[in-house]
Order: structure tokens, then sequence, then C-alpha cells
């Protein structure tokens, strides 16, 4: 697999370099050189494996030779140990659950993933994942990454801006896993990640990495569950497919509209955000004017400067779509708090990341076509939230359960890369 760096076009880089490096020069992003292409009789077979086999011939479209298919099938098995499944809400609605993983949110496909891949391309190297979250990354890389050899971790978050349980899933478990909370918003901590991955020094004595959305094997785990979603539809519901992502950091639809190049036939895709709304006003105005991020409901969409939108354009140019043609929509705290309650009264429980979605797809869904929004999160994730929106409360599952009393071991940081710099150069393997 051959990959080029989106700022400097003739740096190109292997599935494993990219991997590793996370990011190239002048902080690009990598994109694929190829975009392997599906026929309607192949997506037709793909659909009719099991989630794991799928997902491994998918990936290996991509990765080609650089992994073994036996390797690929071994990987994404240990990766994927959960399901994906899609859910009725109303008779032209769905959701695609993607909260049955160890931390309760869809980022437990790229990021198990993403470990997997790392072990399996570097060997015996001594490896720093230095990663930022706005909520639910921080979980899934922690947990995926725990205990492997060889590799440690380093997650940055905004202090007082991720709900209580967030924080207990990934900053009681210790061993490889650190954890610092910075005294700033989600923005700050992705741009200390860039920083750090500028200092050619420290980047070269810690052998940095990073599990962000930015880190390929990531973002093409996610593709799959795509295609999951797909084959449990009926066959008149294929027909008509919209399918609404709420978007903070924008790689899953990123990993969604791969999904489309790839030949899954979904008519059309909506990213729906919170008011951090730099995407739907930049496709409304052609003007690219981040606002200050303030925090919402939906803390894990508070990214008023999306990493993987530079990826999306460059999908719209490759593919020779209309960029204006992609679906938007934003939604206030107080309108997710609405839908929230909306979808309760259907029977189903929410919280307001997939509520952003289901709002809007609600609102733009036409009378012929079939809607799936994403659910990136367990309702029990948000706790304090919806039991707030509804007046009762909620149960939290087992895997929050037993963490909701555990002692916080993080550090907590001001906005100084210095300081930073200094923990990161002496941290003890």
């Amino acid at each position: 697999m051959k990959l080029y760096n989106l700022k400097d076009h003739s740096e190109q880089v292997s599935f494993a370099q990219a991997v590793q490096q996370g990011l190239g020069k002048g902080q690009g992003l990598f994109f694929p050189s190829e975009l392997p292409k599906f026929s309607a009789s192949e997506i037709g077979a793909l659909l009719k494996l099991d989630f794991v086999t799928r997902s491994a011939k998918i990936l290996s479209a991509f990765i080609g030779n650089e992994i073994s298919d036996d390797d690929m099938q071994r990987l994404v098995k240990n990766a994927f140990q959960f399901p994906a499944p899609v859910k009725s809400v109303e008779d032209d609605i769905g959701t695609l659950e993607l909260f049955h993983g160890p931390t309760l949110a869809f980022k437990d496909f790229g990021g198990r993933f993403m470990a997997q891949a790392l072990v399996q391309v570097a060997a015996d190297k001594k490896i720093t994942i230095l990663t930022a979250t706005s909520g639910d990354t921080g979980a899934a890389v922690a947990h995926a990454f725990y205990h492997l050899p060889n590799i440690r971790v380093v997650i940055l978050y905004p202090q007082g801006k991720i709900s209580p349980l967030q924080e207990k899933l990934f900053c009681t478990l210790g061993d490889n896993i650190h954890t610092i909370a910075i005294k700033s918003d989600f923005d700050t901590c992705q741009a200390l990640v860039k920083k750090s991955f500028d200092d050619s020094e420290l980047k070269a004595k810690i052998g940095l990495n990073s599990a962000n959305s930015i880190n390929i094997s990531r973002l093409l785990a996610q593709i799959c569950y795509y295609f999951e979603a797909f084959a449990q539809l009926a066959p008149k519901q294929r027909e008509q497919l919209v399918i609404s992502v709420p978007s903070g950091n924008f790689g899953d639809l990123t990993a969604g509209l791969l999904a489309k190049t790839m030949g899954l036939p979904i008519k059309r895709f909506i990213a729906a955000t919170n008011a951090n709304d730099t995407v739907p006003r930049y496709l409304e105005t052609g003007k690219w004017e981040p606002h200050q991020t303030v925090a919402t409901l939906s803390n894990a969409m508070d990214v008023s400067q999306p990493n993987n939108w530079p990826r999306i354009e460059e999908i719209y140019h490759r593919e020779a779509w209309t960029l204006k043609s992609l679906g938007r929509g934003t939604v206030t705290d107080e309108q997710s708090e609405a839908a929230v309650r909306e979808l309760d009264q259907k029977g189903y429980l929410s919280e307001p990341h997939g509520a952003i979605a289901y709002r809007v797809l609600r609102d733009q869904l036409q009378a012929d076509e079939y809607g799936l929004f994403l659910g990136t999160a367990h309702p029990a994730k948000f706790k304090e939230v919806v039991e707030n929106i509804l007046g009762k409360s909620i149960a939290l599952p087992a895997e929050l359960a037993e963490r909701a009393d555990m002692t916080l071991l993080s550090h907590v940081m001001d906005n100084d890369f210095a300081h930073l710099r200094d923990y990161l150069m002496n941290l003890e393997w």
C-alpha cells in the first residue's frame, strides 16, 4: 500500500511506515494513492460474508501484501470481538450501534485494529503513542494498547470538558497508560500533539506515534462497519440509503465516504454537528473560518478545526464529486436534548451525539429514502447528562460500573509545550 502526504505529495510511504509515523512532514495527513474499487457483484459477495471475514477482505484491498491474508484475518478477529448491530427506531430510520466494544464507543473498532496493526508492523521497536481525546478516543486507545509490550500511551484531554465516566474509563488504568488533563480545550490538546510531532529530537528519542483518527489504520478500520450496516438492511432499505454521521473530528464521515468510493451504494451522507459548526458554515460560504471551540452536551464533537477535513476534500477531488452536495446540519444543545426525549418516547435510549445525527436525519430524510444514524457511544457514558434530560436513572453497564469509584491517575498540566516536552523526554519505560 502506498500513501502520500496531503501537504507534500512527494512524501510517499508504505502502510507500515504510515502506521508508525502517524503524520507526515508539515503535519500532513497520509492518504491512499490507490482507492480500491469493488464491482456490484463483488459487493454482493462481500455482503454475504461474516463481519470479520468481510472486514479482512476490505482492509486487504487497501493494504495489499504488506500483511498476509492469514495475518489480516487474525488481526481483525482480535480487534473486532463485538458486534455492530442495526436497530430499528422508526419505519424509515434505524441506528447503527457502534458501542458494544470494551469502552462502549465506536472508537473501539479503530483503536483495537491500530493496536493489532502496530504490533504487527513495528516488530520489537519501542513506541510512544501520543494522542489527544475529546472523550472517547482516550478510552478506546488506552484499552486497545493496555499491557502491550514495547508500547506506552500518553493521552491528553481537556480538563473538566469530558464526562466523569469517560474520564474514569481510561484515567484509572496505570501501567503503560499515562493520562494528562490539560487546562484548556480539545483543540489545544490536539495542537500540543501536533507540536510534539514537529519536534524531531523528541520524535526520535521516544519513538513518537499517534492514535488519533489522523492515523490511517484507525480510519481504514472504520470503513468496515459501514459495510456491516449495509449487510443487515433489507433490499428495499438499501436502495435509497442515507447515513447521518455525528461529526467532530470528521474521521467517521471520512471512513463512510471511503466505503462509498469502494462501491458501497450509499445514496448520500449527512454531516451532523453541534454548535462547533466550522464545516457546515464552510460548505455554505466557501470560507474556512473556525470559531473558538465552545463546550456542548455532545463534548466528543467539540472540535472547531477538524483534522480529517483535508481527507474529505481529497476524496471529493479524486472522485470528482461536488463538495456542496454533502448533506449537513447544525443542532443546538436545546435541540439535542429534545431529540433525546423524542427518541426515548419512541422507545429508543440515546445520548446527545447520536441524537444530533438523528435530528438532522429526521429533518432532511425524503419520502422514498431509508435513513441510518450512527450511535457512537453508549448512553451510560453520558449518564448525568441523559438522566438530567429524561428525568430518570440509567443503569451502568459492567464496563463502567467497575471503574466508577476508582481513583484518577492523571497529571494536570497547563497549555505549555515545554512542560509537556520535558515530561515526555523523562518518562521512564
